[in-house]
This record gives structure tokens, C-alpha cells and sequence, in this order.
């Protein structure tokens, strides 16, 4: 985590500000589960077109081991764009990753389904930006 723009006293400040926001690991928490967050995840690497310093709605807080399992699963290069980010189920059965298909609207306001794509970072910006609006 050496390289720009993890240096940048820029990043230490919203890094921070995401901790202080959100302290708990996100997804241990949709697991169930209570850990602290250690570290912070941007929802769409850098390397595939996302904000160096997005708002805190676009990063995740994260312990080490889901942001490992995010980063060895999805971040890799040549990963598979539609695998999940992370593993598992939710207690009412929904999938924890929350880029799945799953929590994907219908067209007109429909019930969620899981054949939607997210195909493209500009539809997981629009995604982002409905969420921040909310």
C-alpha cells in the first residue's frame, strides 16, 4: 500500500474519516458477525477507472481477512468481472456481496432478481450515486 495515492496525506484523511464512519467490518456485519475494520476498500479499483478519493458511500471498511478475500477473488488481474466480491449469505438468504446481481432493481421498479449484470464501472457509479442520493 506503498504507492500514490495510499502516500498521500489526502488518503490518510478519508481513510479515517471512513474508520470513524464506519468502525465495523461491513460485510462481517451482514454475516452476523462483529469485527473491527482495519482497513478501507475502494468498491471499484482504481485500476478499472474508479475515484482515487471517492465519497465514503464509494469505499468499504473492512477487516483484514475480507479485504483480503476481496482483493485474492476480485482484484486480481484477469479476475472475472461478474464473480463475487465476497462469499456467503446473509441470515434472510440474500448474497452479502453488495454488487450482486441480486440487489439489482428490475427495470421499472420491480422486485430485485438475480439475472441483472452489472456490466460496466459506469453502471456501478450510477449504482453509487443512487445509493449516496437515498
Amino acid at each position: 500500500m506503498a504507492g500514490w495515492p495510499y502516500n498521500t496525506s489526502k488518503w490518510a484523511k478519508l481513510r479515517e474519516a471512513k474508520l470513524a464512519e464506519k468502525p465495523l467490518c461491513e460485510i462481517c456485519q451482514r454475516r452476523g458477525i462483529v469485527e473491527p475494520a482495519v482497513a478501507v476498500d475502494h468498491f471499484i479499483a482504481i485500476r478499472n477507472g474508479g475515484d482515487p478519493f471517492p465519497p465514503l458511500s464509494g469505499l468499504l471498511s473492512l477487516c483484514v481477512a475480507c479485504h483480503n478475500e476481496k482483493t485474492a477473488s476480485f482484484d486480481k488481474p484477469g479476475a472475472d468481472p461478474f464473480r463475487r466480491r465476497f462469499k456467503g449469505f446473509d441470515a434472510d438468504g440474500n448474497p452479502i456481496d453488495p454488487f450482486d446481481a441480486w440487489h439489482v432493481e428490475r427495470p421499472g421498479g420491480g422486485q430485485r432478481t438475480g439475472d441483472a449484470r452489472l456490466e460496466t464501472a459506469r453502471q456501478i457509479r450510477r449504482l453509487l450515486n443512487k445509493i449516496e442520493r437515498e
